[in-house]
């Protein structure tokens, strides 16, 4: 199997090229796409899913993931399906078979920065300033329910530990944290959801 993700910028790009192998079987491929932000995207997404639709070998999948940010999560899952059923490839919810979809779309609720803080444990790796008692604060036990950004919250938390004073470069602290992730210690919901779908593409 061949997997193609398309994601909205570079340091979720980033983050897959090292935990996708993790979520795949040994002898699949994958390839990454990254566009300018998610605006772009989901812009993108109509065009460049008719695109695939007239050459798609059978054992390819597309799997498009965006951050949910302030958007409703029904409505943004709709709006990319949409464009995959108007494109004539089939989603997981509109295949008789549950194992021939041919495009998975995913959300981050609420951006990706909710997954790193899902698997404190490699956050702390990375950053061994990081208390690991952040893991039992009421505000991160639920990762995906962090308010006000969780991006916004990860600057801090760094810099509070002495990291990037200057700001927080996301796309390497995406690798940082993605090489000590486990994907099934993190407790993000949206994580699992993810993560779960990329195996079951496998078997």
């Amino acid at each position: 199997m061949h997997v193609e993700f398309l994601v909205e910028e570079e340091s979720c790009a980033e983050f897959l090229k090292i935990l996708a192998p993790q979520l795949l079987k040994p002898d699949d491929t994958f390839r990454i796409h990254p566009f300018a932000g998610k605006p772009d995207l989901l812009n993108a997404l109509p065009v460049r899913l008719r695109g695939y639709a007239s050459w798609l070998p059978h054992d390819w999948k597309i799997v498009a993931l965006v951050d949910r940010d302030q958007d409703e999560c029904v409505g943004l899952k709709s709006r990319m399906d949409i464009s995959a059923r108007n494109a004539g490839l089939r989603t997981p919810s509109k295949s008789p078979d549950k194992s021939r979809f041919q495009v998975l779309n995913r959300i981050a609720i609420e951006e990706l920065e909710s997954w790193f803080f899902g698997d404190v444990l490699a956050l702390t790796s990375a950053y061994p300033r990081v208390p690991r008692t952040l893991a039992d604060k009421r505000k991160y036990r639920d990762s995906d329910a962090i308010t006000g950004g969780t991006w916004e919250a990860l600057e801090p938390t760094l810099q509070a530990a002495g990291y990037y004073p200057a700001g927080m470069p996301k796309i390497e602290v995406a690798r940082n944290v993605a090489r000590h992730m486990i994907p099934d210690r993190n407790r993000s919901p949206s994580f699992k959801t993810f993560r779960d779908a990329i195996r079951g593409m496998c078997v």
